[in-house]
């Protein structure tokens, strides 16, 4: 008998793997924090023998070198990665014994692709595959993305990316289950994963990569690829440099007084509480970044890196939530911290500011009218599908370097959903602009009579 169990790391749209026997058991690309798949293990009642990277993360920082310290495991990682740390370097085709009792091994199969190093690691039982854990190779209905090492080899990479799914597919049986890490939300996927569980076969019959010929399927990848989270560019060093261990203690408190005087010496004071408390009334220059949203994502691609934040929360739950977001990529320690709301956080004789929310209902009675700016904070590929007549296009993770090209006016803010409407509002409003953020779906606009263009 064996078991394979997922540790959903959902902020960033990715999972991890523990998978073994009655005795021992291996870990596969592990978020910064370990304590979870130590936890999964001592549930289990086994021992993690191995830890494993598929490649070196672009999106978030490992918890394997840390993990492996702890339990005293080996940490196998892709031999032709570049690393400044002792490892047991990974070859093509090389074994591992996971647990001899259940006849559980892996065997590491060179997949590049995401990255040129990448390597997928097929779970073997007493020589048979059951499943093969992918990394960012072969995802559910599409592929790791190819650009996010050096542009000069995306191209180069995309065509690795086709033929490490061929050779995938025929290696390996119909019924073996892919496990990859990306493809949940993570922007390291090339396209968005439909299904939470797929096979060898599944993938055989519906994936572009093994559907396609080269070609074709090259040319459809590189056409699609997005804009990438700035933070990356930050990730990829600190795992091959070796990640510190994580402190996940709470901080440092500050008072009113202490919050006026970090957002007077220009630090980032982010307030944790659901947007809709948020407009209502928060700090004035503060950022709302929702602590149930993709927090650690847009925080971490907005942020001037190393810029010193201070985080308030209306629980210390929500705080250790968000400190536990924010460490998988790389934001280490805040600052401060307090805990309340706005009453506590807004210095005597102050008062707290706010922005009005809307819907596009609402937005379609305000128009036309003179004054009125209407603000697309989407992606370009969002935009692509249909955008209001008349709106500007100011992507959110290009807002902060690009405030000064919305014109004069009401600004009233939108998305596809209403989360990134209310990072952008907060943003605005901290600059004085006045601001309405539309909470709604994007669906509602051509039904409540705005003139939505489609290409």
């Amino acid at each position: 008998m064996f078991f394979v169990d997922t540790i959903e790391v959902p902020g960033l749209g990715n999972r991890s793997y523990l998978a073994g026997g009655a005795q021992t058991a291996v870990a596969i690309d592990p978020p910064r924090d370990v304590d979870q798949l130590i936890a999964a293990a001592a549930r289990r009642g086994v021992r993690i023998s191995h830890v494993v990277e598929t490649h070196v993360h672009n999106d978030y920082v490992t918890g394997g070198l840390e993990l492996a310290r702890v339990v005293g495991a080996a940490y196998l990682v892709p031999a032709d990665a570049r690393v400044s740390f002792e490892r047991v370097p990974v070859h093509d085709g090389d074994h591992a014994e996971v647990d001899a009792d259940a006849g559980l091994a892996l065997r590491a199969l060179a997949t590049p692709g995401h990255t040129p190093h990448h390597t997928s690691y097929v779970l073997e039982q007493n020589g048979t595959a059951v499943a093969v854990f992918t990394g960012g190779s072969l995802l559910i209905g599409t592929v790791g993305r190819p650009d996010l090492v050096e542009p000069r080899l995306t191209e180069h990479l995309a065509r690795a990316q086709h033929a490490s799914a061929h050779r995938l597919a025929a290696e390996l049986p119909q019924e073996t289950a892919v496990l990859p890490t990306h493809g949940f939300g993570s922007f390291c996927s090339s396209a968005q994963t439909e299904g939470s569980d797929t096979t060898i076969g599944k993938e055989k019959a519906s994936n572009a990569a093994l559907t396609r010929d080269v070609d074709d399927f090259v040319a459809d990848l590189l056409a699609g690829l997005d804009d990438i989270p700035a933070y990356y560019t930050h990730m990829g060093p600190a795992n091959a440099a070796g990640p510190e261990p994580v402190d996940l203690t709470p901080p440092a408190l500050a008072d009113a007084e202490e919050i006026a005087a970090r957002l007077a010496a220009g630090e980032w004071v982010v307030d944790l509480r659901n947007r809709v408390a948020f407009a209502a009334g928060h700090v004035s220059g503060s950022f709302n970044f929702e602590a149930e949203g993709q927090l650690a994502t847009y925080l971490a691609w907005l942020i001037p890196w190393g810029k010193p934040v201070t985080l308030l929360a209306e629980s210390p739950g929500q705080l250790a939530a968000a400190q536990r977001e924010l460490v998988r990529v790389g934001i280490d320690r805040p600052a401060a911290a307090a805990i309340g709301g706005p009453k506590d956080w807004v210095p005597e004789g102050g008062a707290p500011a706010s922005f009005r929310r809307a819907t596009f209902a609402d937005l379609a009675g305000r128009l036309p009218a003179q004054g009125v700016v209407v603000l697309d904070v989407r992606r370009d590929y969002e935009r692509a599908g249909g955008h209001v007549e008349g709106s500007v296009h100011i992507p959110l993770h290009a807002l902060h370097r690009r405030i000064e090209e919305i014109p004069a006016g009401e600004v009233w803010v939108h998305c596809a959903g209403g989360m990134r409407a209310a990072i952008a509002a907060s943003l605005l409003d901290a600059t004085g602009r006045a601001v309405v953020a539309v909470d709604d779906s994007f669906d509602a606009a051509e039904k409540t009579g705005l003139t939505v263009r489609n290409p």
